[in-house]
């Protein structure tokens, strides 16, 4: 058995609810322009849509980055999405997050000093971006002076941001 066909088997016969049918490895039409048809729908159905890291696309589809990047970039072109650094692919015309170092500040802002910070895998479920992006957001403002990392017990506010003292 081929393994793109035990693959497809495999993730087709017995997905998880809420997740889309993986797309067959081979496709008459390109796999990557049906995921394209597939995110298009997606954001025509619903103005207010966001659409998932890449890495999410992946999981949620059960196809490689560079499908649905190839997918992504066709639709960035046709003007329907765009990449924003630090938030990820957004519609356009669609209200815009602040960026994830903004958003991770206002939290820091919101605790006093000494208080827990939330963990990488929290912050990129409530943030929806992608965990090397908050991991570089965290960093500068562990840099900053503004959060500390204590070894085998996460993160605390070790000051608050200069705008709110």
């Amino acid at each position: 058995m081929l393994a793109g066909a035990w693959l497809y088997r495999s993730c087709c016969l017995g997905t998880k609810p809420g997740k889309e049918q993986p797309v067959p490895e081979r496709s008459p039409r390109g796999t990557y322009l049906r995921l394209a048809d597939a995110l298009r729908a997606q954001i025509s159905g619903d103005p207010t849509a966001s659409l998932p890291s890449e890495a999410g696309l992946m999981e949620l589809h059960g196809v490689s980055r560079t499908t649905v990047k190839r997918a992504l970039d066709m639709i960035a072109a046709e003007g329907l999405i765009r990449s924003k650094p630090g938030i990820g692919w957004i519609v356009v015309g669609q209200e815009q997050k602040p960026p994830i170092f903004d958003q991770l500040a206002a939290m820091v802002a919101e605790l006093n000093v000494g208080d827990p910070f939330p963990s990488e895998k929290h912050l990129t479920e409530q943030t929806g971006a992608a965990r090397g992006t908050v991991r570089r957001a965290l960093a500068q403002l562990e840099g900053a002076g503004i959060l500390e990392v204590r070894h085998g017990k996460g993160r605390r506010v070790r000051a608050l941001p200069a705008a709110q003292v």
